[in-house]
């Protein structure tokens, strides 16, 4: 009996490179998954691609022993693997959740939201840290917020949101490898980002009358651009004192001084 194992990226693709090799149709054959695909730690480590056995049907018509299909070999029509079924992806599930946020089709790379990859990277990074996790989406007019729901997520917000903020800049490497249009991700746990803007904003106010009291100026630790900016933003219209950076990221600085 004619068996062939060939691998592809996907269990259709690795089918369809079966069935090219032999040049026949999918209801020539019957199928076997011997290794389902994994995307891997972070979509970058440990991926695995799938691969299957295919077995010529004993009772096709055509030749039981079929040739290799010749790169003159053209087909009037795609082969398609209809005798494989292939269970719902986990993709295509959640995009039914209420909440979600859907990236349209002719915006994706691949035919993958890009989304659904961002919250499937997260999930991922989550479970290697020993963590369960589920992600909810909420969508604004210019970004995206993954919300990060758990138990001890005191491990990925880490000492004053660092390592959310890292997890966040790999998040939008994911999702925008897969989509043609840019996507800003704001990724939140707990309800850190409000809780942190609200003690940034008192830290703020702490300071700033320290300033007016004691005549000079004071320089803040070195913070994330988006923390900085809250400084700013509160002390902006700030009657007696005024803000600026100085330095270098990741050394960059808040300054607050008298007018």
């Amino acid at each position: 009996m004619k068996t062939l194992i060939v691998s592809g990226k996907t269990i259709e693709d690795a089918v369809q490179n079966g069935l090219e090799q032999w040049n026949v149709t999918a209801d020539r054959v019957a199928v076997r998954v011997l290794v389902k695909p994994s995307r891997g730690l972070f979509g970058l480590i440990g991926v695995r691609p799938a691969k299957v056995e295919l077995t010529l049907r004993a009772d096709a018509s055509a030749s039981p022993h079929p040739e290799p299909k010749s790169e003159s070999t053209s087909f009037a029509k795609p082969v398609h693997v209809a005798a494989v079924k292939v269970e719902e992806s986990a993709a295509s599930l959640s995009s039914r959740e209420e909440g979600t946020f859907n990236v349209s089709s002719d915006s994706s790379i691949d035919g993958k939201d890009p989304i659904e990859e961002a919250k499937q990277f997260i999930t991922d990074v989550a479970r290697s840290m020993g963590l369960e996790v589920e992600v909810t989406v909420h969508k604004r007019k210019d970004t995206v917020t993954l919300d990060i729901c758990g138990s001890d997520l005191g491990l990925i917000i880490g000492r004053r949101g660092q390592t959310l903020d890292s997890l966040q800049y790999l998040t939008n490497l994911v999702a925008n490898r897969y989509s043609k249009h840019h996507l800003r991700i704001i990724l939140d746990a707990e309800q850190f980002r409000e809780r942190r803007k609200k003690t940034l904003e008192s830290l703020a106010d702490r300071l700033a009358s320290k300033v007016i009291r004691t005549r000079q100026e004071v320089v803040l630790e070195p913070m994330t651009p988006q923390e900085r900016k809250i400084i700013h933003a509160k002390l902006q219209d700030h009657q007696k004192v005024k803000t600026f950076s100085k330095g270098e990221d990741p050394n960059r600085r808040v300054v607050i001084t008298l007018k």
